[in-house]
């Protein structure tokens, strides 16, 4: 496969702090990125660590840190995500009521020399966050309702990602489609020719026997 595909290993199944620290030094020789999946326990149920366990996991790996918040007041906490070590910081389009606020966040990130993603819910249309698609550099396409590892892939995604990859050559943009959520070694070739550039993994790399050649197995499409 010549195209290049990433694996950002989520570390949402991992219940415990330490675990967590313990699981990004084993994979990070072999993932792309790890995935910091952030919640409030507001804008999804349940409720994970904060900025200061992503600066742990960032001091003591060498992987790029991918933080996907799930929060209802993302401008209140981008700054911390930031000095905490974020590569990739992801908001959803759907935290902002006001969308002159997620404007002030893409621009935010930038300013702070990190890659600005936009998430987008299974229930949320392409055509609503489109316009904001010009100045992001990673679009993340949530494949079941965020908050919970586990979850069942809903095959409407593949529609979601032709959708935004057809749209995406159209206008010769370079943002990476990222997808998260039911991702493993049985749908990785028809996502990643979907359009998909990056695959989040919990499950299926967390639960593998090998899972450094579960990555290896995901990256090249299964």
């Amino acid at each position: 496969m010549d195209k290049q595909v990433y694996i950002s290993v989520s570390t949402l199944t991992v219940k415990s702090y330490q675990g967590i620290l313990e699981y990004s030094k084993e994979i990070q020789n072999v993932a792309d990125m790890i995935h910091c999946d952030v919640m409030d326990g507001v804008f999804v149920p349940d409720k994970t660590y904060d900025a200061s366990l992503v600066s742990n996991i960032n001091q003591n790996t060498n992987c790029m840190i991918d933080v996907h918040l799930m929060a209802v007041d993302p401008l209140e906490s981008l700054g911390d995500y930031i000095k905490a070590g974020a590569n990739i910081l992801t908001v959803h389009y759907e935290a902002f009521s006001n969308k002159e606020d997620l404007v002030k966040a893409i621009d935010f990130i930038h300013k702070n020399k990190a890659l600005a993603g936009l998430a987008v819910n299974p229930s949320t249309s392409f055509k609503e966050i489109r316009p904001y698609c010009y100045n992001v550099d990673v679009v993340l396409v949530m494949s079941a309702e965020p908050g919970a590892a586990g979850q069942k892939f809903l095959p409407e995604t593949y529609d979601k990602l032709k959708e935004i990859a057809t749209f995406r050559d159209q206008n010769s943009l370079s943002f990476k489609i990222e997808v998260d959520c039911g991702v493993n070694e049985t749908n990785a070739k028809a996502l990643i020719d979907a359009g998909c550039d990056i695959l989040v993994s919990g499950s299926c790399v967390y639960k593998a026997e090998d899972r450094a050649a579960m990555i290896k197995t995901l990256k090249k499409g299964g």
